[in-house]
């Protein structure tokens, strides 16, 4: 490899990074990175002091362009959209843990959603990367007092949905394989105290199939997975895996994967549910599926 390919391989995974948590999809991230190696590969590298803040901040640009354009097509989306999940491997060290943090979940990433594309950008550069402000200023090609504003106005927008205190990962993953449980036994009971009582279901079908936009209330969700248990019976399979760096339930109708389901919990119950239909959105995950 070159200097300038070996340069742009050792910041990929950052570049990466960046683009699917200010995306929340797959693909699109993928092609802001492509774009990035292309912009790269036609640059004048002699002119490049720092080849990470170049390719951060043109990736970080062209991230910010491709969601304007994406948040009108989403504007038009069929129902809610969410996030496209990933599957990820089980850390199994600290420094995998911190790697995958929090900031990657299908929950984080959707709550990003109320966000401006330069609001979501800042906020990510200063609060997950770590970015000072002059930096984000440079790359956002703004104000070093309008960027403090944008982030500032962003951890106000976010802190409305977030959960008021933080639960360690074993809870979730205790809750989780407990309501698993109970739904392949199809206890009713079991999964209605498993739910709190103000409980959500948010779902994304795209379009392509049926999902509920909103669900609330512990037991009428109880009631619509004891309801597909009683009707899927031995056809109906789940597994608890790690999404997106958290621990999510997989749902299966026959073997094949139906719905990727992102819970929150308060520590005791669960407290909203984030399912994941969208046959497009669950492609990536069931082909890796597979290959297990």
């Amino acid at each position: 490899m070159t200097d300038s390919v070996l340069s742009f391989e050792r910041h990929r995974p950052r570049l990466y990074a960046i683009a699917y948590r200010m995306l929340g999809a797959v693909a699109e991230a993928e092609d802001v990175v492509q774009e990035a190696w292309l912009r790269w590969h036609g640059a004048d590298r002699a002119a490049v002091q720092n080849a990470e803040a170049w390719l951060v901040t043109a990736t970080t640009r062209l991230s910010i362009d491709r969601l304007r354009a994406a948040k009108a097509e989403r504007e038009n989306y069929v129902g809610v959209w969410l996030p496209e999940p990933m599957l990820m491997a089980a850390p199994a060290t600290p420094e995998q843990i911190h790697e995958q943090a929090d900031d990657v979940s299908v929950a984080f990433l959707y709550l990003l959603e109320r966000l401006s594309p330069d609001a979501r950008a800042a906020f990510l550069m200063r609060e997950v990367f770590d970015a000072d402000y002059e930096d984000i200023a440079l790359t956002l090609d703004k104000t070093q007092v309008a960027v403090r504003q944008l982030v500032r106005r962003a951890k106000q927008q976010l802190r409305q949905g977030e959960p008021r205190e933080a639960v360690p990962r074993a809870t979730l993953q205790r809750l989780l394989n407990a309501f698993a449980d109970a739904m392949q036994r199809s206890d009713f009971h079991g999964l209605h105290a498993l739910l709190s009582d103000d409980a959500e279901l948010i779902g994304d079908g795209g379009g392509k199939v049926s999902s509920f936009a909103s669900l609330v209330g512990g037991k009428r969700l109880a009631q619509l997975f004891y309801a597909g248990k009683r009707r899927f019976r031995d056809g109906l399979g789940t597994e608890v895996v790690q999404v997106n760096g958290q621990w999510t339930l997989l749902r299966f109708i026959d073997g094949q994967l139906e719905s990727v389901q992102s819970y929150e919990t308060d520590g005791e119950r669960l407290t909203r549910v984030l399912v994941q239909r969208n046959p497009d959105k669950l492609a990536r995950i069931s082909a890796a599926l597979a290959q297990r």
